[in-house]
């Protein structure tokens, strides 16, 4: 047996996994610590070290390699992480630094690309389309993200930033970007956007999913045009990315993924901007995820698989 090591490294708790192997994901232990990252860099580093110590005692078992998801990307030339929203990670040598500290090789990869790698092997693009080669992860909560994964393995890319859909411009109404860009797919499509959108409409504070049942009610006009700025953009952003990589499916996580809209309004403009002159049809499938929370700790493991 060569079990599987996760972590999850999160900006409020770090989850760390065990599963049996990549085809039987069998869980042998799980745990959750904080990350407490008001402690600074090298507390987190502990923090990891601690809750790797805490598995290997529960368990009995050593890793032979240890896969990594974070809240940001390894910088592939200069080996310090960069884009993270945990700040204090940013230009730090966290693969080195936890190499040493646990005396074990890391595999490492942005939290989107761990959703994206479990949704492809473990989770729902098995169950729909197990012959899928090229899988896209969405995620559209706070911020925007993405991950491609090719027959099961996560496409990293020359700089790191592999999938990274949610910082290409879309709109200018979308305003600055705290990555220096404006009119980014995150300030248009992420839930913060939108809710500040309707407010605006409105002048109302509702939380995204107070409006998408406003909406539903057919009574508030703000909630409706909020929800058509939704489907109208998303469509057109990821008709990019099908343009570009024209993945067999697509998994759309994160709190703006609960919409149902995305996945009928949304595919039908998509399907309008992707690049199919004389074909009235979209075969790239759109799905739910299935694994939940899981995602990212059992996509982790799987970067060592």
């Amino acid at each position: 047996m060569n079990p599987l090591w996760g972590i999850d490294l999160g900006g409020t708790k770090i989850e760390g996994v065990i599963i049996e192997n990549a085809k039987s994901p069998n869980v042998l232990a799980r745990l959750r610590i904080p990350t407490e990252q008001e402690g600074g860099y090298t507390h987190m580093v502990q923090q990891i070290a601690k809750l790797v110590a805490l598995l290997r005692q529960e368990t009995g078992l050593n890793p032979s390699r240890i896969g990594i998801g974070t809240p940001g990307s390894l910088d592939p030339q200069a080996q310090v992480m960069k884009n993270c929203n945990t700040t204090a990670l940013n230009g730090m040598p966290l693969k080195k630094d936890l190499e040493t500290a646990l005396q074990v090789p890391i595999a490492m990869a942005n939290d989107a690309n761990c959703f994206a790698v479990a949704e492809a092997v473990l989770g729902s693009v098995p169950e729909h389309l197990p012959e899928a080669e090229v899988v896209f992860g969405v995620i559209m909560g706070t911020g925007v993200g993405g991950g491609v994964v090719v027959r099961g393995k996560v496409i990293n890319g020359r700089q790191g930033i592999g999938g990274e859909w949610g910082h290409n411009f879309l709109d200018e109404s979308g305003g600055s970007c705290y990555c220096g860009l404006t009119g980014c797919v995150e300030k248009v499509l992420a839930g913060p956007a939108l809710e500040k959108y309707y407010k605006n409409l409105s002048g109302n504070d509702l939380h995204l999913k107070e409006i998408y049942e406003a909406y539903k009610t057919g009574n508030d006009e703000a909630a409706r045009q909020t929800m058509q700025r939704l489907t109208h953009f998303f469509g057109k952003a990821i008709a990019s990315v099908i343009n570009i990589l024209d993945p067999d499916a697509f998994v759309v996580g994160g709190g703006v993924g609960n919409i149902d809209l995305i996945y009928t309004e949304g595919v039908e403009v998509a399907k309008k901007y992707a690049f199919n002159t004389g074909i009235d049809r979209l075969d790239n499938l759109f799905l739910k995820p299935k694994l939940g929370d899981s995602a990212g700790v059992f996509g982790a493991a799987l970067l060592v698989a």
